[in-house]
């Protein structure tokens, strides 16, 4: 991974988000494939591109969303035999485009879905409804309305709003489908052997 030149070429700017963009905005850079899934420095190191990144608010990216990905990993640790496949994408808003500086697109939501097709036998029984696969959706926005992700009152003014709702491949897919006015089928064969 080579850092930009200083200063930062024209064509770069023009195709792509660069860390100016980011400057004063009020946004994190949140990770779409996250550093801390990473088993080295240097793969960890990987995930810091401006393309592995997407607008997220501090609220969301260093709390619930943080959460989530902290659960993930210790599944995987915890159960899976093998690989686990994870996909991590955003929601556009629904009437609206929200833009930083008018150039990078901020989501309304954040998405994770796994998939673990080989798992331990021994999975405690408050565990066996997140395999094979399960799904979260997480509020980027916390004036956004609760339609997907409904907002806990009682959670702490510093993550309130930025709620994430646990559901299953299915629920994910449905919502997506609707977002995206398209098919959406995110593990081939639904993650099953």
């Amino acid at each position: 991974m080579k850092p930009f030149s200083d200063p930062v070429d024209q064509k770069v700017i023009e195709s792509q988000a660069v860390l100016q963009d980011y400057k004063d905005s009020s946004f994190s850079k949140g990770h779409l494939n996250p550093s801390s899934h990473q088993s080295t420095k240097e793969d960890r190191e990987a995930t810091f591109t401006l393309t592995n990144i997407v607008p997220q608010r501090d609220g969301s990216n260093c709390g619930p969303w943080c959460k989530l990905e902290n659960e993930v990993l210790e599944r995987f640790k915890a159960f899976c035999k093998g690989p686990m496949y994870v996909i991590t994408g955003v929601m556009p808003y629904k009437s609206e485009t929200h833009w930083i500086n008018n150039r990078v697109s901020v989501p309304e939501y954040m998405w994770s879905a796994y998939c673990c097709p080989s798992y331990g036998s021994y999975l405690p029984e408050d565990m066996r409804s997140f395999f094979p696969t399960y799904a979260a959706v997480g509020r980027n926005d916390p004036i956004s309305g609760e339609e997907i992700v409904p907002v806990n009152a009682k959670a702490k003014p510093s993550v309130r709003g930025y709620d994430v709702r646990k559901m299953p491949l299915e629920t994910l897919e449905g919502f997506l489908a609707e977002r995206l006015k398209a098919s959406v089928s995110l593990f081939d064969g639904n993650c099953k052997k």
